[in-house]
C-alpha cells in the first residue's frame, strides 16, 4: 500500500505527538513607571542571577545575626516548608516516568504433575519442571499530550513549591527581624522607665523633705506618689510584653521558651535604609508572585490533559526470554518473544464526565489567573505602604525628638521653679507626665522605623540579598 506523501507531516506529527492545552503566555502585568510614594526609580533589569544574601546584616547587630541562623536551621515551619517541596519534586518525578517505557523482570520455576489420565497421555503420568526467565516493556504512545502536559504541570507545582519555600524563609527571616526590633524596643523603653523612676523618687523625696519642714502640703506629696507609682507600674507591664516578645521569639528559632533568653540590651534604634528599586523588579523579586505564576501555568497544562481524555489512549506492549522443561534454558530453542498487547482504548460514553473535567480545569486556570492578579496587586500595596511608613516615620521622628526634648527641658525647668518656690506641684506633675509621654512616643517611632524597614524587605521580597524561587527550584 502506497502512503501519500501528502499525508507524511501528518504522520510524523501524530507519532512525535502533538497538545490540547492552550497556548500559554504569562500574563502581563503593567508595572508602574515609578512607586507613587517615591520618586525617580528606573526601569528594571532581570534579576534571576543576582546574587543573594543576609539582608538582616544591615542592622549591624550580632545577636540578630545569631537568631537567624538559628532561625535558619532548626524553626520547624521552614522545615515542613522544604518537606513539602521535596513532595513537590517527587511527585514531578513520578510524573516524568510515565515518559519512558515501563520495563520488568520476571523470574519462575514450576514443577508439575501430569495425570497418566490426560488426554493421549496412554495412562503414564508426568512430572515436568517448566522454567520461565524474561521480561516486559510496555509504553503508552503520548500521541495527544496528556503525559506530558501532566508532567509540565507537576514540574510547575514543584517551581512553585520552591517560590513557597522562599516565601516561608522570607515571612521567617522577617518575623525574627520584627520581633527582635520590637524587644529591643522594649528594652530601651524599661531603661527609660527606671531613670524616669529615679527621677520621680528624688522628686518625691523633695516634696516629702518639703512637707515635713511645713512647706508643702499633702497633696503635693501623693501628686508626686501617684506618678512615681505609675511609672513603677509601668515597668512591670514593659517586663510583662517582653517576656511574651521573648518567647515567640524562642518559638521563631525553633527553641523551647523555658530554656531560651536574650540579655536586655539598651542600644540606640537604628532603622538602616532599604532601596526599593523599580516597580517593574517587583514582578521578578517577589517568589509568592513566581509561584502564582508557575500554578497558572500548571493549570493551563492540566486543561491539556483534561482535553486529551477525548482522543483514544494507545499502549504498546513486548515481553521476551526464555522457557523450558526439557534441555539448557538459554539456548535458542528456549527463546520465546511476543509483541503485544497493543491496544486503543476510546469512551465512547461517559455521561459528561470528561466535558464536565474540561471546564473544571477551565475553571481551576480561571481561579490561578485571578490569585495572580491579586497577589501583583497586594504586592504593590504592600511596597507602597512600606515607603509611605518609612518615610512619614522618619519625619515623625524629627519632630518627635524634638517634642521629647522640649518636653525634658520643661520638666527640668518646672521642678527648679516648684524648689524655689515660684510654682506648685501640679505643674511639676504635669511637666514630668508629659515629658514620660513624648520620651516613650519617641522610643515608639524608632521602633516603628526599625520594624517599618523590616516590613519593606519583605514587600520587596528581599532587599538586595535573598533567596530567590527560581534558584531554590532548579
Amino acid at each position: 500500500m502506497r502512503i501519500d506523501r501528502r499525508a507524511t507531516p501528518f504522520l510524523l506529527a501524530l507519532l512525535a505527538g502533538c497538545s490540547m492545552a492552550p497556548s500559554y503566555r504569562p500574563p502581563e502585568t503593567a508595572a508602574p513607571a515609578a512607586y507613587k510614594e517615591v520618586a525617580g526609580w528606573t526601569n528594571a533589569a532581570p534579576q534571576d542571577d543576582a546574587p543573594r544574601g543576609a539582608w538582616w546584616e544591615a542592622f549591624k547587630d550580632p545577636v540578630l545575626n545569631d537568631l537567624e541562623k538559628r532561625a535558619e536551621t532548626a524553626s520547624p515551619t521552614l522545615a515542613a516548608a522544604l518537606a513539602r517541596y521535596d513532595q513537590a519534586r517527587a511527585v514531578a518525578r513520578v510524573e516524568t516516568s510515565a515518559l519512558f517505557p515501563q520495563v520488568n523482570a520476571e523470574a519462575d520455576i514450576t514443577r508439575t504433575r501430569l495425570s497418566g489420565n490426560r488426554v493421549m497421555a496412554q495412562g503414564n503420568p508426568l512430572t515436568v519442571t517448566d522454567t520461565r526467565v524474561g521480561g516486559a516493556l510496555d509504553y503508552e504512545l503520548d500521541l495527544w499530550g496528556r503525559i506530558r502536559n501532566s508532567v509540565k504541570a507537576a514540574r510547575a507545582d514543584a517551581v512553585a513549591s520552591g517560590s513557597d519555600l522562599a516565601s516561608a524563609q522570607l515571612s521567617l527571616q522577617t518575623a525574627v527581624a520584627d520581633a527582635y526590633s520590637r524587644l529591643r524596643g522594649l528594652d530601651a523603653e524599661a531603661d527609660l522607665l527606671r531613670q524616669t523612676v529615679d527621677a520621680f523618687g528624688k522628686a518625691y523625696q523633695l516634696t516629702s523633705t518639703r512637707h515635713d519642714g511645713g512647706i508643702a502640703s499633702g497633696i503635693d506629696v501623693n501628686r508626686s506618689k501617684t506618678v512615681l507609682s505609675n511609672a513603677r507600674a509601668q515597668i512591670s507591664a514593659i517586663a510583662n510584653e517582653r517576656a511574651a516578645t521573648e518567647h515567640e521569639i524562642a518559638a521563631l528559632v525553633g527553641a523551647v521558651s523555658s530554656d531560651f533568653s536574650i540579655a536586655p540590651q539598651v542600644q540606640a534604634l537604628d532603622a538602616p535604609s532599604v532601596t526599593a528599586g523599580a516597580p517593574s523588579e517587583l514582578l521578578q523579586r517577589r517568589p509568592d508572585i513566581a509561584a502564582a505564576e508557575r500554578r497558572m501555568f500548571a493549570a493551563n497544562a492540566r486543561i491539556g490533559v483534561a482535553k486529551a481524555a477525548f482522543f483514544p489512549q494507545v499502549t504498546l506492549g513486548l515481553t521476551g526470554g526464555y522457557e523450558t522443561t526439557n534441555g539448557s534454558l538459554f539456548s535458542t530453542p528456549s527463546s520465546f518473544w511476543g509483541l503485544g498487547p497493543a491496544s486503543a482504548v476510546l469512551a465512547l460514553f461517559d455521561g459528561g464526565k470528561r466535558t464536565a473535567q474540561v471546564k473544571i480545569s477551565r475553571a481551576e486556570y480561571d481561579e490561578a489567573t485571578a490569585d495572580y492578579r491579586d497577589t501583583v496587586l497586594t504586592a504593590f500595596r504592600q511596597v507602597e505602604d512600606a515607603i509611605a511608613a518609612n518615610r512619614h516615620l522618619a519625619a515623625q521622628s524629627v519632630d518627635q525628638s524634638k517634642a521629647a526634648d522640649a518636653a525634658g527641658r520643661t520638666s527640668d525647668l518646672a521642678l527648679t521653679r516648684y524648689r524655689e518656690g515660684a510654682s506648685d506641684y501640679l505643674e511639676v506633675v504635669t511637666a514630668q507626665t508629659d515629658a514620660l509621654t513624648a520620651k516613650r512616643a519617641l522610643l515608639t517611632v524608632q521602633t516603628n522605623r526599625m520594624r517599618a524597614s523590616v516590613a519593606l524587605v519583605k514587600a520587596l521580597g528581599g532587599s538586595g540579598p535573598l533567596g530567590d524561587a527560581q534558584a531554590l527550584a532548579r
